[in-house]
């Protein structure tokens, strides 16, 4: 997709602040370095509409994005971070669990995990999560351009050893240096949107 209108809509905590749209929503999950800004920014061709913090740990809502009209991207809290408190965290969790259990516009969610490390403990729930309420999930591994290209198998393997990936779901390499993957993803959001 050749994206040219994006915007950030509304940063939503609960049910009654998403946007009243039937457009086709893809959520963004991960750990809260893993590039999520960076994989929104390449996808929609922009430097920084999706904030990159310094700061892990920085988005505390879900954040809306309109895209060419079409559709919602959400970028969900990351998750795994460790200054913030438990009772906080915990409020995140039902945040998005709410939002990802009930939200019928829902298609996908991508669900972000970075290359050069195994998945965390956080990761592997998410997927296992996604996959219990049988949500449609796209693995990207990021940061790829980080790990010799000789290595990447090696990496994708312990990486879906670890998740007990499902085979019929997508893995896509990517990274939004040399943007690898980019080409992918949108062929996969496509696919759930339209599915």
């Amino acid at each position: 997709m050749k994206v040219h209108q994006a915007e950030i809509i509304i940063s939503a905590v609960s049910p009654k602040q998403y946007p009243e749209t039937q457009l086709p929503e893809i959520a963004l999950a991960g750990r809260s370095n893993v590039g999520k800004s960076s994989f929104i920014n390449t996808l929609i061709d922009r430097k920084n509409l999706a904030r990159i913090s310094g700061k892990p740990g920085k988005t505390q809502t879900l954040n809306f994005y309109l895209i060419e009209n079409a559709l919602h991207f959400v970028d969900v809290p990351g998750y795994g971070y460790a200054k913030v408190s438990k009772t906080e965290r915990a409020k995140w969790g039902k945040m998005i669990e709410t939002y990802l259990t009930t939200r019928e516009q829902l298609r996908a969610v991508v669900s972000l995990v970075d290359l050069r490390h195994k998945p965390s403990q956080e990761d592997i729930q998410m997927y296992q999560f996604l996959k219990y309420y049988d949500i449609p999930v796209i693995v990207v591994a990021t940061k790829a351009d980080k790990i010799p290209r000789g290595k990447w198998n090696k990496h994708e393997s312990e990486i879906k050893k670890a998740l007990d990936f499902d085979h019929n779901d997508t893995f896509i390499l990517f990274s939004s240096v040399t943007k690898q993957g980019k080409e992918e993803a949108w062929a996969a959001i496509e696919q759930a949107i339209e599915s």
